[in-house]
């Protein structure tokens, strides 16, 4: 699943493409996605401008110059691609290829000159609409505050700590409490932070609380500066490739020497929650 530096560049890609544009028409071949597809959904977007693009966490949101939104969510295996008059495809989205298999192509969204496609093997997306920023509001208030932004700072991070007996790299992933984060990003700010992911949340120390928010900010807004990590031929819409992962320090690294300085760890491969936990056996006791 993209994390929230795949998602911004998806949305940077979105916003050099569509912003001012306006919608022709769309074709819905396939409603049933995560949440069903309205039936008016073609009729609502008809003829409408899109405004802009906006990312919360991990949800791209078409803002309409009809007072309506339209939150994205791209889940498993959702990309976006452009299609455009001499008919190349740019994908824009983190997982999947360049092949754009038609069974798959469940909305389409028609241009002057290019169509937007939505691809979905899995079908785990979703595509919602919103009709008034009241509803906006509401919709994202399940969602904690992300990673990125200054309401996730060490007094947040100490308040929400406090009393949880979960370890610490799945209250991370839980986002309800903090949003935009996923495994491969918690990882590498675990790591950084020199914390045990196993460690319950509640012992965590008000020092490891204030490395956890600043390593949060840093690896996140560098793995935007290098364009999304390509773990699955991820490409924006100038078709060149995130290239992060040239930075992972522990992720995939399994049994490789920790890249610190003087430090005789190994990388270990672990299991929390069903997901793949990469940890230095000497940084992060």
């Amino acid at each position: 699943m993209p994390e929230l530096p795949e998602v911004e560049i998806v949305r940077q890609s979105l916003n050099r493409q569509v912003k001012n544009r306006k919608i022709i028409n769309i074709q819905v071949n396939n409603r049933n996605l995560r949440l069903k597809v309205p039936k008016n959904f073609e009729k609502i977007f008809k003829n409408t401008v899109i405004e802009k693009i906006q990312r919360k966490s991990k949800y791209l949101i078409l803002v309409f110059n009809n007072h309506l939104y339209c939150v994205i969510h791209l889940g498993m295996s959702g990309t976006l691609h452009f299609i455009g008059q001499k008919k190349k495809n740019t994908n824009l989205s983190f997982y999947g290829s360049q092949s754009l298999p038609k069974k798959h192509n469940h909305i389409i969204f028609r241009f002057k000159n290019f169509k937007l496609i939505y691809n979905d093997p899995r079908r785990f997306g979703f595509f919602k609409i919103l009709k008034n920023r009241s509803d906006y509001l509401s919709f994202f208030t399940r969602i904690g505050p992300e990673a990125i932004s200054k309401d996730f700072n060490k007094e947040y991070l100490t308040r929400i700590l406090k009393n949880r007996t979960k370890n610490i790299k799945s209250l991370l992933l839980d986002q309800k409490l903090v949003s935009g984060l996923g495994n491969i990003y918690v990882n590498e700010i675990l790591y950084q932070s020199k914390v045990n992911p196993f460690k319950k949340s509640h012992l965590i120390d008000l020092n490891e609380s204030k490395r956890i928010v600043k390593y949060s900010k840093i690896i996140l807004n560098k793995a935007i500066y290098f364009g999304g990590s390509s773990i699955r031929d991820f490409k924006g819409i100038t078709g060149k490739s995130g290239n992060f992962q040239s930075e992972f320090k522990v992720y995939d690294r399994e049994e490789k020497r920790c890249s610190r300085n003087k430090c005789s760890g190994l990388i270990r491969r672990k299991i929390i929650s069903n997901r793949s936990t990469f940890m230095c056996t000497v940084c992060q006791k």
